[in-house]
């Protein structure tokens, strides 16, 4: 079996998770999916992955329909940030294309017509705009797109007029959290045209999306390259911050007692499981853990809820969930 993209390590994996690339494209001579009934989306997308079948990437994607999957299934694509949670609230007629080992996915009729999905392992924005472009490239070739000389691609929110390119970072940064720094890092990247958010609710995991937020009259070349300045800053800052925990023995005691309790707990809730791989992570980064980071970004991807539910082929209760969430952990740390 194919390894999927986030069971690779790359550039500054100690803080930066992975890199995304997102482009939103439409067609010319269509309304924008919100006015659209589910009939014609589903029409529409049968062109769009048409376009790409009939292209040299023709193998390497496959249509998913979300009303063929069961539930957990469905949900398990969101949790690995393949599909939004808007498409998979519109099952009964959304799809989306994905390529083999996930590092690419196409939401179709969504909010825009087409929104190309690219992901890489660590720091490396230009990798995934590589295989993003191409796709663009396809698409761009084959079917009439929406664009304007003086506004550039047309979107269905004004606010991804322009490139409609979105660059991001997903980063972990439980140093910079701890020391209270986090809310005055991302007052700050906010004042430069990006945003600093967190990945789950109540910033459980110690996860944050760093983004840019301006794709009018700017290039594609000169968002990755601001994105990526800004993550440079922010993983100096990190590791600093990272030094300084090292000279703080209850922190220390917390990150190995964490550890003790991931190899020995038999239940763990969704937030308890997201924070203590965050300081599993961070332990491995200050080389306390021989523990390969691909290994946490499995449990991470692989651990949740629906994913769980759907691996397992049958219908789990939350207690249930917890409960082999816990035992696949420890057979994974043994």
């Amino acid at each position: 079996m194919e390894s999927k993209w986030y069971q690779c390590d790359g550039n500054n994996s100690d803080v930066v998770l992975y890199s995304k690339i997102r482009l939103a494209r439409n067609l010319a001579d269509a309304p924008f999916p919100e006015r659209m009934s589910a009939e014609v989306r589903k029409s529409v997308s049968k062109k769009l992955f048409a376009a790409i079948k009939s292209s040299a990437l023709a193998n390497e994607f496959d249509m998913i329909n979300l009303s063929d999957l069961k539930t957990a299934k469905a949900a398990s694509y969101c949790e690995r940030q393949l599909i939004s949670k808007e498409h998979l609230k519109n099952k009964e007629w959304a799809s989306f294309m994905l390529s083999k080992n996930e590092d690419v996915s196409i939401m179709l009729c969504e909010e825009d017509h087409i929104r190309i999905n690219a992901f890489e392992a660590g720091q490396n924005l230009e990798e995934a705009y590589k295989k993003a472009n191409e796709l663009d490239d396809i698409f761009i070739s084959s079917l009439r797109l929406a664009y304007s000389q003086r506004l550039g691609f047309l979107t269905a929110s004004p606010i991804n007029l322009g490139t409609g390119l979105k660059a991001s970072f997903a980063l972990h940064l439980p140093a910079l959290r701890e020391n209270n720094s986090i809310y005055r890092l991302s007052s700050m990247v906010g004042k430069l045209g990006l945003s600093l958010r967190e990945m789950y609710k109540g910033g459980a995991g110690d996860i944050f999306i760093l983004s840019n937020q301006v794709s009018l009259g700017i290039s594609e070349k000169s968002a990755i390259d601001n994105v990526n300045a800004i993550c440079d800053q922010i993983v100096k800052q990190e590791r600093a911050a990272r030094e300084a925990l090292k000279e703080n023995i209850e922190f220390e005691d917390r990150i190995y007692r964490t550890l003790g309790i991931l190899k020995t707990a038999r239940r763990l809730d969704g937030d308890e499981f997201l924070n203590s791989l965050s300081l599993l992570r961070l332990g491995v980064s200050l080389g306390y853990f021989n523990i390969e980071y691909k290994t946490i970004g499995e449990m991470l991807f692989d651990l949740q809820n629906a994913s769980l539910i759907d691996s397992a082929e049958a219908e789990l209760t939350q207690s249930m969930c917890d409960n082999l969430r816990a035992q696949i952990i420890r057979e994974k740390l043994e």
